[in-house]
């Protein structure tokens, strides 16, 4: 992670200004298109440490839900970028369930890159400066609850249950044969082991 160069921008101030992005991009011809977009990656953009961490998850159920909070979170990180021009410090903390829906939005180039042009704005993303580490009453909890009021606890999980709950779901993995938080694993899929799922 890069440090920041830029004093972080008043919260309040970021967040009136990440208000009337949200409020332009939803406003926008292509909105419908590109949240359908969004929304349709769902078979792609999930992973082993990402939104499963959220309690009694459904994905064709949650998706609507993390698709609002990430564009909230994507709003919010334009506007610090707008006021400081500083892509590291744009980078503030994000839930990790909600930092995953903004890459399934980010996955949609041509429409996304059309509606910033008309709103005139920057959206920030770049995996290695993100940071995950959000926490309850951190600066961009000051921002989002000054924008729109608390977030949605239930996908705005903050570091230390994130990290709990990967420990917990480390040893459910394990025990299927799953390691590295399912990077790794040795099945070999040979005629035998696919004989038994057909079966």
């Amino acid at each position: 992670m890069s440090t920041r160069t830029s004093t972080l921008p008043v919260a309040e101030m970021v967040a009136e200004r990440a208000q009337e992005i949200h409020s332009a991009i939803q406003a926008d011809k292509e909105y419908p298109a590109f949240k359908a977009a969004s929304l349709k990656y769902d078979s792609d953009w999930q992973c082993f440490t990402g939104s499963v961490i959220v309690a009694e998850y459904d994905q064709e159920k949650d998706k609507h839900g993390l698709f609002a909070e990430g564009l909230k979170a994507l709003c919010l990180k334009s506007a610090v970028y707008e006021m400081t021009g500083d892509e590291s410090a744009a980078e503030i903390p994000i839930a990790v369930p909600v930092d995953e829906m903004t890459h399934a939005m980010i996955a949609q180039p041509q429409l996304l890159a059309r509606i910033m042009a008309r709103v005139g704005v920057v959206i920030i993303h770049q995996t290695d400066q993100e940071h995950t580490d959000w926490r309850p009453d951190d600066y961009t909890h000051k921002a989002y609850r000054a924008a729109w009021g608390e977030p949605d606890r239930r996908l705005w999980l903050d570091a230390d249950t994130v990290a709990a709950r990967l420990k917990w779901l480390d040893e459910k993995y394990a025990a299927m044969g799953f390691r590295k938080q399912g990077q790794a694993h040795s099945f070999r899929f040979t005629a035998e082991d696919l004989a038994t799922v057909a079966a």
